[in-house]
């Protein structure tokens, strides 16, 4: 189950700034935007948009995960980089720690994604309805009873990674949705986005931004 929303306080960790975009590492607790309900307002957007108002949305992180994320500082900006994510120019690379042990040590996770309707916001596999999703995912290292995993998204659906992990059968650590027992015991999701890697919008130079793993 979702926890009661309380996100973390503290200041924003600004990665890189300038005329054009604005580069920041979420923390694990945040809303990306504004929930329904004023309890739900405080997010990265709004705190974000007021050390630079001119900021605009551009893509999301779950709640639960942290990491890298990127805003626009002009609509050009925003346009660009939009159509770098829709058109999968993005690279993005995400560390995570699953229950169990993950064999073999690296593959691709093919399964089309689809909202679980009666337990939404789940997300489900189905291949009658499921819109295409794509996880290539290695093995780090192994620990007492998990894997920290590196995971690279072809495609960006809602809860993909978490979803894929899951038809595995190894569930992040922590995950509020879809773990259960020990799995779910931990302080936090072991979700991290670790690196982004982007066109400027306004040069075309490839820049990459990456944070280091909080756990």
């Amino acid at each position: 189950m979702q926890s009661i929303y309380n996100p973390p306080t503290g200041p924003l960790a600004i990665l890189h700034e300038d005329n054009e975009i604005i580069v920041v590492d979420k923390p694990a607790g945040l809303l990306s935007v504004p929930g329904k309900g004023g309890h739900l307002a405080d997010c990265l957007l709004t705190r974000v948009c007021d050390a630079f108002p001119m900021a605009l949305l551009v893509h999301r992180l779950d709640r639960d995960t942290s990491g890298v994320m990127v805003f626009a500082m002009t609509p050009h900006a925003q346009r660009t980089l939009s159509m770098q994510f829709e058109k999968r120019a993005v690279k993005k690379t995400y560390v995570a720690r699953v229950y169990g042990h993950l064999e073999p040590k690296s593959g691709v996770v093919d399964l089309p994604l689809t909202v679980d309707w009666p337990n939404r916001p789940r997300q489900m596999v189905c291949h009658e309805t499921g819109r295409a999703a794509e996880t290539d995912w290695r093995v780090l290292r192994y620990d007492d009873g998990e894997t920290r995993v590196r995971l690279k998204p072809k495609t960006g659906r809602s809860h993909q990674l978490r979803v894929h992990m899951l038809s595995l059968g190894h569930v992040i650590l922590g995950d509020p949705l879809y773990a259960e027992g020990a799995a779910a015991e931990h302080d936090r999701m072991m979700l991290h986005s670790q690196e982004l890697r982007i066109s400027h919008p306004e040069s075309g130079r490839g820049m990459a931004f990456r944070t280091e793993v909080p756990f």
